[in-house]
């Protein structure tokens, strides 16, 4: 069955939708959110503050980059400030032993860091003006370096984040007389997610008066919310005569450049703050024909679930595959 005979047929279905992306189509297949929860849409000419976006990259970044940024800044620092002891002379640095060069910026590197973060061991001081000035001008800067530091860090650890964890594929599996689209997620850390919420939107481009035009519906779920998420959680969309998935093949799906987004939504019991998660599925990571393996189970009378196969299925064959 041809995608526009499809959606003559469900005219009467609820209106379309739109997630905030607008109706324009997308081009060459690009996707709208990707699977890490991240929108694939690049904003230009935001007229924010430098220090609004400099500090939301700050908060926002991985944990690598975030290390690598403080220990290069650190590095930085103390060689400027160590090439500024050198001009000013390793001689107006008392006990420092250095005769060659490398040996006097060695000293000069040392004092330095001993300096910016106000450990001074004792061993080499400043012992004159102009030393003295750079040793008073370091000293204030490490204090302010490091608290800008500790502020962020704690920016970082207080700021609640949803790790949930996607199954990679989702699914068109057996589902009571019809078949059902399926995916799974997890929680992927040891706190407590409560009231979780989720909402699925099937997107496509469509043909309307030779305008290709991108549609969105609400797909209704089995259920839609769930008081805990200590386990793992299988989201059904029951694929009948009032789905818009009903009769579309793969191929289809691929054709119109179809992608299922995912938004939950849940309360952290740790932080006390709702947070949420996003992720999506384009039509080619969408398996027809499959059941997620089981990944439950039970030892020392302890029941427990294998996040690592999250992921696995099954193939199947569909009483319905005729449909597809």
């Amino acid at each position: 069955m041809s995608i526009n005979r499809h959606h003559k047929e469900t005219e009467k279905q609820e209106e379309f939708k739109d997630l905030g992306f607008g109706t324009r189509a997308s081009e060459g297949g690009t996707r709208l959110l990707n699977q890490d929860g991240t929108f694939n849409i690049e904003r230009r000419g935001l007229k924010d503050g430098w220090t609004v976006n400099i500090y939301h990259s700050l908060i926002t970044m991985t944990w690598t980059k975030f290390g690598l940024l403080v220990f290069s800044f650190y590095i930085i620092a103390n060689l400027i400030f160590a090439c500024l002891y050198l001009i000013a002379g390793t001689n107006n640095l008392e006990g420092a032993a250095g005769i060659s060069m490398m040996d006097k910026f060695l000293d000069a590197f040392f004092f330095s860091a001993q300096t910016i973060t106000t450990v001074g061991y004792g061993k080499m001081n400043p012992n004159s003006i102009f030393a003295n000035s750079i040793a008073a001008a370091e000293s204030m800067f490490g204090l302010m370096g490091f608290a800008f530091a500790t502020g962020l860090l704690y920016g970082r650890f207080s700021r609640p984040v949803a790790k949930i964890l996607y199954s990679h594929h989702s699914i068109i599996a057996p589902y009571k007389d019809h078949t059902g689209f399926m995916f799974r997620f997890a929680n992927g850390r040891r706190n407590a997610l409560i009231e979780i919420e989720c909402q699925v939107v099937f997107s496509l481009n469509k043909n309307i008066n030779g305008k290709s035009t991108r549609s969105f519906h609400t797909l209704p779920l089995e259920r839609d919310k769930i008081n805990f998420l200590f386990s793992s959680w299988t989201i059904v969309h029951p694929i009948n005569e009032e789905s818009p998935l009903y009769h579309l093949t793969q191929d289809d799906l691929i054709k119109a450049e179809a992608e299922v987004t995912i938004l939950v939504k849940a309360f952290d019991d740790s932080f006390s703050q709702t947070v949420y998660s996003r992720s999506s599925y384009k039509a080619n990571e969408m398996v027809v024909g499959a059941k997620f393996s089981n990944i439950h189970g039970r030892e020392k009378n302890m029941a427990y679930v294998d996040l690592h196969r999250l992921d696995e299925f099954e193939r199947v064959e569909l009483q319905v595959l005729a449909e597809y």
